[in-house]
């Protein structure tokens, strides 16, 4: 597919994400806009970060499938996560949705003040097939 998953010597290895992801030849991206852990109707499936994080990972999982992808193609996301409280439950969350002979996509991850209102974790992805 042309996606190669860069992790330089001297650079600290982890089995949770890539340091970088390279795109070598023309394929079709798809950029997620930040999914939260709400249901279809739009209502905050529950009140810990464990609970949204695995909701907005199938969220993510619903517009790759709409698309012809999965998980497995995401070379980067990116998550927000409400200052004071762990992201532990969301690391969790990933290891349960994320097939592990999957090479990670690169991550960021920020601390934030707020999200919406009850939100306590938002993820966008980058997709390319």
């Amino acid at each position: 597919m042309g996606v190669r998953h860069v992790n330089p010597e001297g650079l600290h290895r982890s089995p949770a994400f890539s340091q970088a992801v390279v795109v070598e030849q023309p394929a079709k991206t798809i950029y997620i806009g930040g999914q939260n852990g709400v249901d279809a109707d739009g209502k905050v499936v529950g009140p810990t970060v464990g609970e949204q994080s695995e909701r907005a990972f199938r969220n993510l999982a619903t517009i790759l499938e709409s698309e012809g992808a999965s998980l497995a193609d995401i070379v980067h996301w990116r998550i927000a996560v409400v200052e004071g409280h762990s992201f532990d439950e969301g690391v969790a969350a990933f290891q349960r949705v994320w097939n592990r002979s999957d090479p990670p996509p690169a991550i960021t991850v920020h601390v934030v003040s707020a999200l919406g209102p009850g939100f306590l974790v938002e993820i966008d992805a980058v997709a390319v097939v």
